[in-house]
């Protein structure tokens, strides 16, 4: 697993993403579609029409790299909004990543009783 650098901004684009972009079509709509800089460190994230391939675009300040995962079973869980970006925390990135969802985290355990 590749470790996200503290103070990193997340950005998932919202809608499809045409996945036969690479690395300069992907900075290109970090910069018009989502109005953010590619090169800020920051960390995008792009969908594909089927939604089971996910896209990450970063700037490691000497040139991007481009992660890409599949799921063999499922789908990433995406906002429904066709513009736009979503801000994720890194911990909601990791469960996205994962095929969870990460919009409403459930815990498999609670208290039940006090003292």
């Amino acid at each position: 697993m590749i470790t996200i650098p503290a103070g990193v901004k997340i950005y998932l684009a919202c809608g499809v993403t045409d996945m036969r972009k690479g690395f300069d079509g992907l900075s290109i709509l970090a910069q018009d579609v989502l109005k953010q800089d590619p090169f800020s460190g920051a960390i995008f994230c792009f969908r594909g029409r089927r939604g089971d391939l996910v896209k990450i675009l970063y700037w490691d300040g000497q040139g991007f790299c481009l992660f890409a995962k599949r799921l063999e079973r499922g789908r990433f869980t995406w906002p429904v909004t066709k513009d736009g970006a979503v801000t994720l925390t890194p911990a909601q990135m990791s469960m996205l990543l994962e095929g969870l969802e990460w919009r409403t985290p459930q815990r498999t355990w609670a208290p039940t009783l006090a003292g």
